[in-house]
């Protein structure tokens, strides 16, 4: 990759780490695919399949 592909990069994922505290402080679980499958992970770290909502 380019300097500037893997500057980027680092870039966005900086800004999915900072998102991802910002949900959890606020209380709100942060959303990901494992395996083709959709799960939560709760602000107090639990990861569950059942939407929380």
């Amino acid at each position: 990759m380019t300097d500037f592909a893997n500057k980027m990069i680092r870039i966005a994922n900086r800004a999915v780490q900072k998102a991802q505290e910002e949900n959890r402080r606020k209380g709100i679980p942060n959303v990901y695919e494992l395996d083709g499958k959709t799960v939560w992970q709760l602000p107090d770290g639990r990861i569950v399949d059942k939407s929380p909502f």
